[in-house]
C-alpha cells in the first residue's frame, strides 16, 4: 500500500511540475485550451495504445522552451490535458514500433482535437544486400575525366 502511494504521489509531483513548466512557458495569462489527442496507426486507422504524447513549449521565436509534459493514450488512442495556454505548442508522439511523430501547432481554440497517424518504421539499408540503384566502386570516373 505504502509502495503504491509513493509512486501515485510520485506522478502527481511530476505532472505538477510539468504543468508549471507548461504554464510559465508563456509569457502573459490569457485564454486556455482543452486539447484532447487520437494516435492510430496509418496504414489501418486502428488506435495505439500506451503511446507518449509529449508536449513541448514553444517561445515567440520557435525556440522550445524548458520543461514539458508527457500523457499516456489509453486502450482507444486517446488522451487529453485542459488548461494549455493559446499559442505554439510542440507535439512529439512516440510509439515503440512506430516512426517518432513531431509537429508544432499553433493553438488558438478553447476545445482542439488533434489525430496523430504514426506510420511503420522505414526499411534499413545493409551494405550487405544488392541494390540494383546502386554504383558500383569500379563503375565510378575520377573527377574531370570525360568517358571515351
Amino acid at each position: 500500500m505504502k509502495k503504491r502511494f509513493s509512486i501515485v504521489s510520485a506522478m502527481v509531483i511530476v505532472l505538477g511540475v510539468g504543468m508549471i513548466g507548461l504554464a510559465g512557458a508563456q509569457d502573459d495569462d490569457g485564454p486556455m485550451a482543452d486539447l484532447r489527442f487520437v494516435v492510430v496507426r496509418d496504414y489501418n486507422g486502428k488506435p495505439v495504445r500506451n503511446a507518449a504524447v509529449v508536449l513541448h513549449p514553444v517561445n515567440r521565436k520557435g525556440k522550445q522552451s524548458r520543461g514539458g509534459l508527457e500523457l499516456k493514450t489509453d486502450g482507444d488512442g486517446r488522451t487529453n490535458i485542459d488548461g494549455i495556454p493559446y499559442g505554439p505548442l510542440r507535439v512529439q508522439v512516440l510509439a515503440p514500433g512506430f516512426q517518432t511523430f513531431g509537429e508544432d501547432y499553433q493553438i488558438n481554440k478553447a476545445e482542439m482535437e488533434i489525430t496523430v497517424k504514426l506510420k511503420r518504421p522505414g526499411g534499413q539499408y545493409s551494405v550487405y544486400e544488392n541494390h540494383p540503384d546502386a554504383k558500383k566502386a569500379d563503375d565510378k570516373k575520377p573527377a574531370g575525366q570525360k568517358p571515351q
